[in-house]
């Protein structure tokens, strides 16, 4: 995937708010400038605004956040494409409102945003941003798997980033800027490894199981419990109610539970998930070579998502790293310290490190 960064044309509906931009400057001189991080996931929305550090001085870790706001989805997969608008623009409006900022202080903004899968979808998400901001900001576009790698790597894009959420991806960065992704298609496209693949397979095997065709379980009455439901089969009418993918994903724990508890079914569910999850790691760090020539090397993972939280007796981040470590002893988990909207807000700041050396040595 392209790096689609750039700095945007026209003026917009905020025309009146941003044209005093040059008032960005505190009467002591110091720069009040700000950048706005955005992850943008399958459930939810999260924007955080961070201070505009001069390239002089070293980055915090972490750095102070200034405002933050959570709204809800913005994949335009998922809702479309103006509910997808609505959401970015309504989360920046209410972070900078938080921070005590408005748009004229925004200096550049990078959106991490699931369903970024092609350079039509970065330049879909530019054109939204292009009537939000004027010309002097630089906007940056990418995968949410990006931000999130950012996110444990302090804005620098190397190694490899698994997430497992809702959904699941694999994103890696070579040193010499190759990339490579595996999974993220969604769960018709074989995500089994997310959330929503896990607990649709814990659907399915509680209504196999309750027609005849497989083993019993203790899914049956975990999940039932869980629903507030009384028989299997109203678990037909609850599904397609509303097939969301949150929703759906919402009953891992309680395949988690049951896996604790030793249910073969329960366990058979997230041991290949944990195969999903490794083998798409596997596949970033093969293509990559990360893990150099003799396969060996050492490179980050970061871990990202609620199915990795490493919070219960039976770890699924846990299990995967094992499965990852197995072929490639190199590979060293990160469990990042600052969420991914952080992350993208980070990788902003590291563009515009980047494009300020390289302009100075033009």
């Amino acid at each position: 995937m392209n790096n689609y960064g750039e700095s945007n044309g026209d003026l917009n509906v905020h025309e009146k708010q941003v044209e005093g931009h040059d008032h960005c400057e505190n009467g002591d001189g110091s720069d009040n400038r700000v950048i706005l991080g955005i992850d943008g996931g399958t459930t939810s929305t999260v924007c955080v605004c961070i201070p505009l550090f001069s390239s002089s001085k070293s980055l915090p870790n972490p750095p102070p956040i200034l405002g933050r706001a959570v709204s809800g989805c913005s994949n335009h997969n998922s809702v479309g494409e103006t509910a997808a608008r609505d959401t970015l623009e309504e989360v920046m409006a209410e972070a900078l409102s938080k921070s005590g900022s408005d748009w004229s202080a925004v200096h550049a903004v990078c959106l991490g945003v699931s369903g970024v899968n092609h350079p039509t979808d970065q330049e879909r998400i530019l054109n939204w941003l292009r009537e939000i901001f004027p010309s002097h900001v630089k906007l940056y576009v990418q995968n949410d798997a990006v931000a999130a790698l950012a996110s444990g790597t302090m804005g620098k894009l190397h190694g490899c980033v698994l997430i497992a959420g809702t959904g699941c991806i694999s994103y890696g960065f070579a040193e010499d800027g190759r990339e490579a992704r595996a999974s993220g298609a969604g769960p018709v496209l074989g995500d089994w490894g997310s959330g929503y693949g896990i607990a649709a397979k814990a659907l399915t095997a509680v209504i196999r199981a309750h027609d005849g065709r497989g083993p019993q379980t203790m899914l049956t009455n975990k999940i039932l419990k869980a629903l507030s439901l009384s028989s299997p089969d109203e678990l037909i009418g609850w599904t397609y109610a509303d097939p969301s993918w949150a929703r759906i994903a919402a009953l891992v724990p309680e395949v988690v539970s049951c896996a604790e508890a030793c249910d073969q079914v329960a366990t058979k569910i997230l041991v290949n998930a944990v195969q999903d999850l490794a083998l798409s790691v596997k596949a970033v760090v093969q293509r990559l070579q990360l893990c150099g020539e003799d396969g060996n090397g050492s490179f980050p993972v970061v871990m990202v998502g609620g199915v990795l939280e490493a919070n219960r007796t039976w770890d699924i981040g846990k299990e995967v790293m094992k499965c990852i470590q197995e072929q490639f002893p190199g590979a060293h988990p990160i469990r990042p310290q600052v969420e991914p909207a952080v992350g993208a807000a980070l990788l902003a700041w590291n563009f515009l490190m980047k494009e300020s050396t390289e302009s100075s040595h033009s």
